[in-house]
């Protein structure tokens, strides 16, 4: 018997956090994620994230400390908008919020690059990234030789 085997595409991504009601006012305010679903159980604390309620993004508080870019795991988690000028405007909101970011602005994937996009990170130190596939032909890449996205 053989199967037939399809691409596999990313359903969702399931983050760890300390602190679940901070994270999710993050990401749902912030990011503009909705809210599906929330389990409120003391020990069980979680919450499913969506965009046109399709889940995209899971919580989950059982944390004991923050990001950490030495330990195995995720390195970061990578979201796209259709344009740079989304990308902007997220740029806005997030520096409106105080959000750390790894470079200033707008930057190429890569030297020479036409992708590109900002680089931050959440309330718990993940790494994040909004980009957009094109538009950052003239914008720097703030890490010669290497993936912008590789050692922020």
């Amino acid at each position: 018997m053989t199967a037939v085997i399809s691409k596999l595409r990313t359903g969702h991504v399931g983050l760890n956090v300390t602190d679940l009601t901070r994270s999710l006012a993050f990401y749902r305010d912030a990011l503009g994620f909705e809210l599906l679903g929330e389990g409120k159980e003391e020990g069980r604390r979680f919450a499913f994230l969506g965009q046109d309620g399709e889940l995209v993004l899971t919580l989950w508080q059982q944390a004991d400390s923050g990001y950490a870019t030495t330990a195995a795991g995720l390195h970061h988690l990578a979201l796209t908008a259709p344009t740079l000028d989304e990308v902007r405007a997220y740029e806005e909101r997030l520096r409106g919020l105080g959000v750390e970011f790894a470079y200033d602005g707008v930057v190429a994937h890569g030297e020479g690059r036409a992708s590109g996009g900002i680089f931050f990170h959440d309330p718990d130190g993940t790494r994040l990234e909004i980009s957009a596939p094109a538009g950052a032909e003239t914008s720097p890449a703030p890490t010669p030789g290497a993936p912008t996205c590789g050692f922020f």
